[in-house]
């Protein structure tokens, strides 16, 4: 079985740090290729979701988490739950962000966008304390796959690297914006979503080990 967890930690190690227009991190080479050919391969079928409205939770009971559930049913799930979960690779996560991640839960989204698919900018505010995406397939040629990030609702700056196996963290607050654009999407735009949430998080269902707060 590959090593998720280093290959997480190398990637944060290399982060490139960026602090405009707020502080946020790009990573490249954040998985094992084996991890992410066996997320590719579940027999997980993207949802036909025909409007978003702009949030993901439009459409809430169509979404995959890697909880208990889908760990129980694919290896690579309870694979990459564990490396999210392990001290070591949250030591990595609070070293390179300067963040104290500890009494959180692990919630891990596996998410696949159709065309149409688009974000309204929001912050993530709340009881999300940690923010990572990694993108699991290459955009076709022209086409930008990336997180669309803000400086405030109105005024786009550009988009993180949306190319296999990049990613993007920030820790969510107050000028966080960040969404995705409406723009043409050729086949499907596969990514994780790692976030870590506060105790208090009433989705049980979605978080990766309920009852298991990280060190």
């Amino acid at each position: 079985m590959f090593d998720a967890a280093a290959s997480i930690r190398c990637a944060l190690e290399e982060a490139d740090a960026r602090t405009t227009p707020y502080r946020h991190w790009l990573l490249t080479d954040v998985l094992p290729e084996e991890a992410i050919r066996a997320i590719l391969a579940l027999p997980i079928t993207p949802a036909d979701i025909e409007d978003t409205a702009g949030r993901r939770e439009t459409h809430n009971s169509t979404r995959r988490f890697f909880a208990p559930d889908e760990q129980d049913r694919f290896p690579v799930c309870r694979a990459l739950a564990a490396a999210w979960q392990e001290p070591a690779t949250i030591a990595a996560i609070e070293t390179t962000c300067n963040v104290d991640l500890g009494g959180n839960l692990l919630r891990i989204e596996y998410c696949q966008d159709r065309d149409g698919f688009w974000l309204e900018p929001h912050t993530d505010i709340g009881a999300k304390f940690f923010t990572m995406l990694v993108y699991l397939s290459d955009p076709p040629s022209g086409e930008d796959w990336g997180t669309d990030i803000y400086a405030s609702p109105s005024e786009f700056v550009g988009s993180a690297p949306g190319q296999r196996n990049a990613g993007l963290i920030f820790i969510p607050g107050e000028n966080t914006w960040h969404g995705f654009r409406q723009r043409p999407i050729t086949g499907v735009r596969r990514s994780l979503i790692v976030n870590y949430v506060t105790p208090n998080w009433l989705s049980r269902h979605e978080l990766a080990f309920p009852d298991h707060p990280v060190a």
